[in-house]
């Protein structure tokens, strides 16, 4: 690792100087690129001082641990080496997350679609836990998060919830949160303390950028406008602003509510539209490509079952990687970072060996 480090530290010298070049000024994208490319390197590098200052304090308290006899300060020697123990775990998963190399769509912007799927009422819930999940997940990454669409069950949870995500490498920790999350839990209205399992699906789609406009035509859509509605049907204004648009040469529908303006409400429902254009034909392309290994690890296809969420047992586990935590209860307030990192490392190691 140590040398895995040097070497893209040096490579951000490089970045810096290019960045000052005027013919890479003149080309915006290139620029862009490089911009992007030096953020990363610039929070390795952050990372990488703040863990050798760590471990170097971690090995100073470590001797002087076995020197010290007075009980008082052996006591808070032991705690300061636990915290920084803990400092130093922490820091060496962020680096290795970081030592994988950086791709374009690391930070492109994605929309996150968490639906509810096998056991009803209690699946819809298990929607709105997720939901929160990955809002506490995104404030910690300082990501801007924006819901686009959400629709409510009777019981206080979503049957779908559907928002857009953009910040520093939000597709790159995210992306392997498609497919179905499985949760066995008793639910709040089981007499029998009984535990059941339910499930939901995520996808993961891509925000078409600037160089991939999906073209869409207007003679192509079915817009239709009703009242927005919440839960049990009840009637939040009283004008027909909520948004459905239907495209008709692909069947696909959207629709939005979120807005009280028609127009806000037609937009989101726009780009939610192109976004599952876009992913619709990125996996008809993919399909006519030859088959790899590569092409059947980690598809995201949603029938997958990637993760499941053992309440009663504190447990979660992902089944791509055979990874257990019995930390669920911080996995539910957005401390993802024991996943989503464990899962970019082993799919740049498939795409390698691939």
């Amino acid at each position: 690792m140590i040398e895995k480090v040097r070497l893209l530290l040096t490579r951000l010298h490089q970045v810096e100087a290019e960045l000052g070049l005027s013919h890479v000024l003149a080309d915006q994208k290139r620029y862009k690129l490089l911009s992007q490319e030096h953020s990363q390197l610039s929070e390795l590098r952050n990372l990488w001082d703040r863990f050798t200052l760590k471990k170097k304090q971690l090995e100073e308290n470590q001797l002087l641990l076995a020197e010290e006899t007075d009980p008082e300060m052996l006591s808070l020697l032991r705690e300061d080496i636990a915290r920084l123990e803990e400092s130093v775990t922490i820091l060496n998963k962020q680096i290795e997350n970081l030592l994988v190399p950086p791709d374009p769509n690391d930070s492109r912007n994605i929309i996150l679609e968490i639906r509810a799927g096998t056991g009803g009422d209690e699946a819809a819930l298990f929607v709105a836990d997720c939901a929160r999940m990955y809002h506490n997940y995104a404030d910690s990454k300082k990501w801007k998060l924006e819901v686009i669409s959400s629709a409510p069950s009777d019981l206080g949870g979503y049957k779908e919830y559907i928002v857009s995500l953009s910040g520093l490498n939000v597709y790159r920790l995210m992306q392997y949160e498609a497919g179905t999350h499985r949760v066995q839990r008793v639910p709040e209205t089981e007499t029998q303390g009984r535990v059941h399992t339910s499930a939901v699906t995520v996808a993961v789609l891509l925000e078409p950028n600037e160089g991939e406009e999906i073209k869409i035509e207007e003679k192509d859509l079915r817009i239709d406008t009703y009242r927005a509605s919440g839960a049990g049907g009840q009637h939040v204004n009283r004008t027909d602003s909520a948004v459905r648009i239907t495209h008709i040469p692909t069947g696909t529908v959207v629709a939005c509510q979120e807005e009280r303006s028609q127009h806000k409400n037609k937009d989101k429902a726009m780009r939610l539209l192109a976004a599952r254009i876009g992913e619709e034909l990125k996996n008809k392309a993919h399909s006519e490509m030859s088959a790899t290994r590569l092409s059947q690890v980690g598809s995201g296809d949603r029938s997958e079952r990637i993760r499941t969420y053992n309440f009663p047992q504190n447990r979660v586990t992902d089944h791509r990687i055979n990874l257990t935590l019995y930390k669920l209860d911080h996995v539910m307030e957005g401390d993802l970072d024991d996943l989503t990192i464990p899962l970019v490392n082993f799919f740049h190691q498939e795409k390698m060996q691939a």
